[in-house]
């Protein structure tokens, strides 16, 4: 599977961006991660079918997931300096996890190179 991201750009605190990711192929499952330089990778959001999550401590009600076919969208608002990041989509299949799976990167087998987000 190869995922391809974009959209990320330079924007100034409190604006807005929308990240894209296509996929070459169907996966249930797709997380937004991102990647602040000397940071672990962390999951920002995730959707599988209908259903979505919000690592809320990170996004506080800011970012929203949403999928149409195999492009997924990270709508993100109220951007932060804490947001600027390197933001991956990632993706794996199986059937719906019922822990915070979604949150460990090692739970997605198919990743993007990234797209960069700086908020300054």
């Amino acid at each position: 599977v190869q995922l391809v991201e974009s959209g990320g750009e330079s924007v100034q605190p409190g604006g807005s961006l929308t990240l894209s990711c296509v996929s070459s192929k169907w996966k249930n499952h797709i997380g937004w991660f991102r990647q602040a330089p000397g940071e672990e990778r962390k999951a920002v959001a995730h959707v599988f079918g209908d259903r979505a999550d919000y690592a809320d401590e990170l996004v506080k009600g800011r970012f929203a997931i949403s999928r149409d076919s195999n492009r997924i969208y990270l709508q993100m608002t109220e951007l932060t300096p804490e947001d600027t990041a390197m933001y991956y989509c990632a993706a794996a299949g199986g059937l719906r996890w019922h822990g915070a799976e979604w949150r460990d990167p090692a739970s997605f087998s198919d990743w993007g190179q990234g797209t960069q987000v700086t908020v300054s």
